[in-house]
This record gives structure tokens, sequence and C-alpha cells, in this order.
């Protein structure tokens, strides 16, 4: 059983101060956009992950793979023995700010869940999603949505078509260490409770692009830049490219670029690659459907 599942962008990323439990509240506004992981689930003696594709050395294949572990959340919660190999075949960039470890988990999940023929509730594997990570839940639904608490607590919104570069970065960027950052920059400073924009909302469900680019916003690129310096070159170059706006996605280091249209992405892209201050582009656009199944292996 394959399952595609899509990437994911930050267009507002608003942190709170960290709660007790070391988490942050944010509000967060997702958009799923058309760069894919693909799993397949298929029966087997014992729980396995193998990876194929772009930086697949650096995507663990132990128990700590959100995929086998929600194999296993899945297999415990219905009594289903988790006696399954899962293969992932990887095009998001690998601890890029865009989820793709989140990806993975839901993408499983739904693999596993039409593979042993459970037919599982939605919000049952909603709350699956909510126990593997904070981004799960989006990956498995896709489109546009805000998200609250943790990011786990998803209201549907309204979006038309956007157009995206995203730069890769060289390495990766830790999202812990981003969160810890991001409280070591804010100590000392009062916090405000984060809430969506209003005018970045009506800026998605509009299409217009213009007015995104002008609401783009991510609390914790500071924190992201103060790792990684060499981010402002990249995001520098992306608008001096022709691109709209640009932000760092998520806790990076992947560089997100807003263009116009499909050629001025073209356009954009080339610029990036041509200044030696990223590793390789995509081109992507959304929002996109979320976990999607689409085959038997």
């Amino acid at each position: 059983m394959t399952v595609r599942v899509p990437a994911k962008v930050n267009v507002q990323l608003a942190v709170g101060a960290a709660r007790p439990d070391g988490f942050h509240d944010l509000a967060n506004v997702f958009l799923a956009v058309s760069l894919y992981d693909e799993v397949t689930a298929t029966p087997a003696d014992a729980l396995t992950v193998t990876c194929e594709g772009p930086d697949a050395e650096q995507v663990p294949l132990d128990r700590t793979n959100l995929a086998a572990r929600a194999a296993e959340i899945l297999g415990k919660r219905t009594g289903t023995v988790p006696a399954v190999h899962l293969h992932i075949a990887k095009n998001i960039p690998v601890a890029g700010g865009m989820a793709g470890g989140s990806a993975d988990g839901a993408a499983a999940l739904l693999a596993c869940d039409a593979l042993w023929g459970l037919d599982t509730p939605r919000a049952e594997l909603l709350d699956i999603c909510a126990e593997l990570g904070s981004d799960v839940p989006f990956s498995l639904v896709g489109g546009a949505a805000l998200g609250t608490g943790r990011g786990e607590l998803l209201t549907p919104v309204e979006a038309g078509t956007f157009h995206w570069v995203f730069a890769v970065a060289d390495g990766g960027l830790s999202t812990p260490a981003v969160f810890r950052e991001f409280d070591r920059l804010a100590a000392g400073r009062r916090i405000p409770e984060p809430e969506a924009s209003p005018a970045l909302l009506a800026a998605l469900a509009a299409g217009d692009a213009d007015a995104l680019a002008g609401a783009l916003a991510n609390d914790l690129q500071p924190a992201a830049l103060s790792l990684r310096p060499q981010l402002a070159d990249t995001l520098a170059r992306g608008a001096a490219g022709g691109a709209l706006a640009g932000l760092v996605s998520g806790s990076g280091p992947t560089t997100a670029f807003l263009v116009r249209d499909a050629e001025a992405a073209a356009e954009v892209a080339a610029a990036l690659e041509a200044s030696g201050t990223c590793r390789a582009t995509r081109v992507a656009s959304g929002p996109a459907p979320g976990a999607t199944v689409l085959a038997t292996a």
C-alpha cells in the first residue's frame, strides 16, 4: 500500500513563551506544497524501514523513525502485530523545516491502516498523529490550516494557489536546537500570546500573492539565522532574483521564496542555484492534498 504525503511551509509561525512542559504555544499557519514523499507498506516478518532518495543516508531506519513509530502505535491501539516493511521514497528535504519526518509518520500511519484493513476513524488517526509529533496531524490533513496548541490542533483555512521556490541548504537544523536558541534570544523579554494575522489569512483566502508577501512571518527565523548566519545570504539572493518575499521555512534551514507564477519560480530557482548559496532548489505550489493512498504495492 503506497501513500503520498506533502511537505509544508509555514506562512506564519508565531511562537509563544516556553510552557512548563517544554513546548511552546503556537499560531502556525500551514500550507501543504507539492513536494512529496511516498511510503509503501508491505507485509513482512517484522517491522523494518528502508529509504531512498536525496539525503536518504540521513534518515534513521530504527524505531526512532516516525514511520516506524506510527506503525507501532497503530498496532498497539488496534491489537495488530506491526509486521510490516515500510519503504520511504524521499523527496522532501531532510531536517529542512518542511516536516519531512512528520510527513513520513502520517503516510506510514495511513498506509498501515489501509494495509491491515482497519478503517480507523479519522479522529483516532489524528490523535495518533498528535502523539507522534506537533506537525504530523497537518501532514495527514494537508491543504491549509491554522495550528494552535503546539501546532497539533488544526482549523482549516481557505487558500488560493501560490507558487514557491525552496532553497535546500547543506546540512540540517535540529528543531529542538532552534527552539532553545529562540528561548535564549527571548530571555528577559515579554513574549506576546501567539495569534494568526488577520491580514495573512485574508491574503491566503484571496490568493493574493502580493498581500501574502507582505504578511509572511516566522518567529523562529532569528534563531535559525543565529545558528546558521549564511542563510541570510540565501534570503538576499532570492530577493535579488525576483522573489516577492522569502523566509526560513519552519525551523530551517530550508528557505522558502514566494513567487508570482511558475515562470517566475523557474527564474528565481535559476538565480539561487547560480548564487552558490544553496545546495539545490525545488519548485512547488500549494495548497496540496494531505496524505493520500495511491495504490497497492
